[in-house]
């Protein structure tokens, strides 16, 4: 039988083309994924372990959850006390921080999380060897600076030059002194690297005298563990020690983790492409059995059981998949080099690193794709299995039975009832955790309308096949009887289509419709013109608050800082500002009480749902325990409705600024003054010095970004989608090709009896458009319902959600649909226009 399956192989392997080629995308997609992700995993991790070879022990200030009793300054007593520690090499103290490099244009450079500054600490021979130098020295006063050599050539900068950056302020100048070499993932990710002399990294980042860590490194021989207990053992207990084993072990987990979830997300795409190659393959193994029909009669004629006849077929097909997976794996290497430029573009900042090939992903990709295509194929081949010899020699294809296509019907009914019933009860929801059941719902929904297919394929066949035939009078009419003659394989084809449009379709009406959302929401509660916020995360100092507020045509620069606190033991937020001007900048609807009352430190106003969760209404206490270890008790003066922009708890700078090491603001609203908001952008950044570390952005900006956000998301989703969609594709064409073939006789009678080859072809471009449209109509009905029951769970922590149906962009996918439906029939139509008469009738 192995023989039997590798002969059928090799004969029919241009009607294997396409599923072969479908079954390759699929595990191309896996293997990139796998091979990317361990290659982007292994670049980091290699980044990392170089940053800690001389990582002994790492000593770190308490959390900002220690009590302030506890906490203890990391300054140079405790430098001297780990030095004279037994094993201790060197012992080496960092201030860190967040700078904001500004390039020619006066824009930030890097990203938030990868920028970082510290301090260079020179050994006997003047140099840091943490940072090796490629130009100049390492900074030793003041008014110096070095940067790191991709920082540099992103900015211009040249040793002798200057450079411009902020911390949390005003901008300040520097005297570019040296470049140099860094191993920091972070840098190699995109992100900037700035080096003072240890006093002026303190006075930009800390506090003079303090350090944000010590790093201690281990004599020959010394045992890291017993290092780090006798360094724990000398401190303090508010200070966390680690051995440098431990660090490497949680910055790998986190790699793990965020790799795994670039993975998981990539895969599940995968796993689609490959759901949707199931139907090409079952399709094509269920018309190549019944076009070999007559084969397999005379093998059970001469003795073949139906366990071997099953079998030969399953072989046949993991041949078939192991070739198809083995060429799919090559592409994934392509698609993993492919796809680190790609992502970079888009600013995710992923760090070089050589290709990493593992043994699981290669097994990995070989066995998804023989997995798939044998069982894809397995009902196909029991359904050989089942034919009698006599009934096989008497037809060469024959309808499915009625009473197999009334169980298809009954099952398809109850699993649609049960997912529309389930997706019926999700809108009656009013929190976010209904998502399970949604996810049940609309895969029932999804697998009960593919089940249900055939018997939908009728009515639309025919309806569609009425404007064919109207408009392509002979051609039309055969086309619609050809995709009513095998309903099954109709529906199968259209179906692999429809699982990419609905998905495409529901993210489409759920982006859109958030994207409103947002726009609801900044009109509705946002009255500032501008908001001014830092592009690091450090805030901004409140200087900058004061500086906008002299500016001409500006009514009113109101800043909001934050803090954490509890309440009843639950994490909650308050902001401090101006109770006096919040009004100006942001749309404050009181329940209860006024802001006039939130004075000092005795008084707070509170958002509606947080008074309901609390207990609490004006006049009660609100007990808040700060992260210092301190208390407070102040009196809630007023309830206020809930606002976007306003966050748990509002209340005056002096009730929170005691509990803050350093006051920052996380943002500055500003209102213009009647008539002056036009201009004023420029007006706030030329204000500010050209800050790189300030963000200016109007009410539109804002509303953009937020739509970019949701676009990018949606954008990248289509992308992943694609494969799906070009795999269904595919399908659309090996159902066509191989029907050609089955109907070679047929043709040539159509030919015989004056059918022109111009009406052959626009027959089977017809077919193509009635399949393809039905797949596209059924995507996108099913899509836009998901996403509207769907998108109910959205309502109870998005108010402003409410569902947006894109029509213009529905509009497009139907186009697009058809445009499909017309470039796969190019190929199949031209084959069977080209078919020669004679050799057609004569052929079996």
């Amino acid at each position: 039988m192995f023989r039997t399956a590798l002969r059928n192989l090799l004969a029919h392997k241009t009607r294997l083309m396409m599923t072969a080629l479908a079954v390759l995308l699929g595990t191309a997609f896996v293997s990139g994924t796998l091979v990317f992700s361990d290659s982007v995993g292994s670049a980091y991790r290699d980044r990392l372990s170089k940053s800690l070879d001389d990582v002994a022990v790492q000593v770190t200030a308490g959390g900002p959850r220690a009590r302030a009793e506890d906490q203890a300054a990391l300054d140079t007593r405790v430098v001297d006390t780990v030095r004279t520690l037994p094993g201790v090499a060197s012992v080496r103290p960092s201030v860190t921080g967040t700078p904001v490099i500004a390039d020619r244009q006066n824009n930030a450079t890097g990203n938030a999380w990868g920028n970082s500054g510290t301090n260079y600490v020179p050994g006997k021979d003047g140099k840091d060897s943490r940072y090796p130098l490629a130009e100049g020295r390492g900074p030793a006063a003041e008014g110096e600076i070095a940067l790191d050599t991709k920082t540099a050539g992103k900015i211009g900068a040249k040793v002798g030059g200057t450079v411009r950056l902020a911390v949390d302020g005003p901008v300040v100048t520097k005297k570019l002194v040296g470049i140099v070499r860094s191993d920091d993932p972070r840098v190699s990710a995109g992100g900037s690297l700035a080096l003072f002399d240890t006093a002026t990294a303190q006075k930009l980042f800390g506090k003079p005298g303090e350090f944000s860590e010590i790093v201690v490194a281990a004599t020959r021989g010394t045992d890291q563990q017993k290092l780090t207990a006798e360094v724990r053992e000398a401190l303090p207990k508010s200070f966390e020690v680690e051995s440098g084993k431990k660090l490497a072990e949680n910055q790998a987990k986190g790699i793990d983790q965020e790799t795994g979830s670039i993975r998981k997300t990539f895969l599940v795409f995968a796993g689609i492409s490959l759901f949707v190659g199931i139907f090409i393959i079952a399709n094509t193994f269920t018309m190549l059995i019944a076009q070999r029909s007559r084969e397999i009669a005379l093998l059970r004629a001469v003795g073949a059981s139906r366990r071997q006849v099953v079998r030969s077929v399953l072989i046949e097909a993991g041949l078939l998949g192991l070739v198809a997976s083995a060429a799919g794996f090559v592409l994934g290497l392509g698609i993993a080099a492919g796809l680190h430029p790609l992502l970079n573009s888009t600013g995710a900042s992923l760090p070089d690193g050589p290709m990493v090939i593992t043994p699981t992903a290669v097994l990995s990709a070989l066995g998804v794709g023989v997995a798939v295509t044998v069982l894809a194929a397995w009902l196909p081949s029991r359904k050989a299995a089942r034919i009698a010899p006599v009934e096989a020699l008497a037809a060469v294809d024959q309808a499915p039975t009625t009473r197999s296509l009334v169980v298809r019907n009954s099952i398809g009914a109850v699993l649609t009832a049960a997912g529309v019933a389930v997706m019926l009860y999700v809108t009656t929801l009013r929190t976010t955790g209904g998502l399970t059941a949604a996810m049940a719902g609309s895969a029932l929904t999804l697998a009960g309308v593919i089940v249900l297919a055939p018997l939908l394929s009728r009515p639309f066949v025919n309806l569609f096949g009425r404007l064919t035939a109207r408009f392509s009078g002979v051609s039309g009419r055969l086309a619609k009887e050809n995709a009513l003659r095998n309903p099954r394989r109709t529906a199968a084809t259209a179906s692999a289509l429809m699982i990419g449009l609905t998905l495409i379709t529901g993210l489409t009406v759920a982006a859109v419709s958030a994207n409103e959302g947002m726009n609801k929401m900044g009109k509705q509660d946002l009255k500032a013109d501008y908001k001014v916020s830092s592009s690091g995360y450090l805030g901004l100092s409140p200087e900058i608050a004061k500086t906008l507020a002299g500016q001409p045509g500006v009514e009113a620069a109101v800043p909001l800082r934050s803090l954490g606190f509890e309440a009843d033991g639950r994490p909650a937020l308050a902001y401090a500002t101006d109770v006096r001007a919040v009004a100006k900048v942001t749309d404050v609807r009181m329940v209860s009480g006024s802001l006039a009352d939130v004075r000092g430190t005795g008084a707070v106003a509170v958002g509606e749902k947080f008074a309901e969760e609390r207990g609490l209404k004006a006049g009660s206490t609100l007990p808040m325990a700060f992260y210092d270890g301190k208390k407070a008790s102040p009196r809630v003066a007023a309830v206020y409705r809930d606002n976007d922009v306003l966050t748990d708890v509002l209340t005056t700078p002096a009730l929170l600024d005691p509990h803050q090491d350093k006051v920052h603001d996380d943002q500055v609203l500003v209102k213009a003054a009647p008539g002056r908001a036009k201009g004023l952008h420029g007006k706030i950044k030329e204000s500010l010095g050209g800050n790189p570390l300030i963000k200016v952005q109007s009410q539109d900006d804002l509303r953009r970004s937020q739509a970019g956000n949701i676009d990018d998301v949606l954008y990248l989703m289509y992308g992943l989608l694609g494969m799906a969609v070009v795999i269904a594709v595919i399908g659309v064409v090996n159902t066509l090709a191989m029907s050609v073939f089955e109907r070679t006789r047929e043709i040539g009678m159509l030919r015989a009896i004056g059918l022109a080859r111009r009406e052959v072809k626009r027959m089977v471009r017809l077919e193509s458009v009635i399949i393809a449209m039905f797949g596209a109509v059924m995507g996108v009905g099913v899509g836009v319902f998901l996403a509207w029951s769907g998108g109910h769970l959205l309502r109870a922590s998005f108010p402003q959600y409410e569902m947006v149906v894109p029509w213009a962009r529905i509009g497009v996918f139907l186009l697009l649909a058809l445009a499909v439906g017309v470039l796969a029939a190019l190929w199949p139509a031209r084959r069977a226009a080209r078919l020669n008469m004679l050799e057609s009738i004569g052929a079996q």
